[in-house]
């Protein structure tokens, strides 16, 4: 299983971005997903995640910070992944990482760090004020 984090750039405060991840060795569609990042001086952390929830739709999750900026998707088409950010802040610069996981489960373990089993290379966001 590989996957490949790109879209990372420098861009100005209140301006987008959009990352993308894609997968090869393992279906998109089936596994649940994730966008965790890293700041400079600080622990990573989680950000976004999307997982199937068995039934008819896709469940996603954000970090309070971005809810209503960030949103997470995918395109089961290109097995691919994507986070768009808007209206972005100097606080989001960081490197940013995604991951997947063959395990579903609570809204609180998809956050975990710890739940994932495969991790993209990461690239950086810098927001410059």
């Amino acid at each position: 299983v590989q996957l490949q984090a790109s879209g990372g750039g420098l861009v100005q405060a209140g301006g987008s971005l959009r990352l993308s991840c894609a997968a090869s060795g393992r279906t998109v569609s089936t596994y649940a997903m994730g966008w965790f990042r890293q700041g400079p001086g600080k622990e990573r952390e989680f950000v976004a995640i999307i997982s199937w929830n068995g039934l008819n739709r896709y469940y996603t999750d954000y970090i309070d910070s971005v809810k209503g900026r960030f949103t997470i998707s995918k395109d089961n088409a290109k097995n691919t992944m994507y986070l768009q950010m808007n209206s972005l802040k100097p606080e989001d610069t960081a490197v940013y990482y995604c991951a997947s996981t063959p395990n579903g489960g609570s809204p609180s373990r998809l956050r975990s760090l710890d739940h994932y089993d495969y991790w993209g290379q990461g690239t950086l966001v810098t927001v410059s004020s």
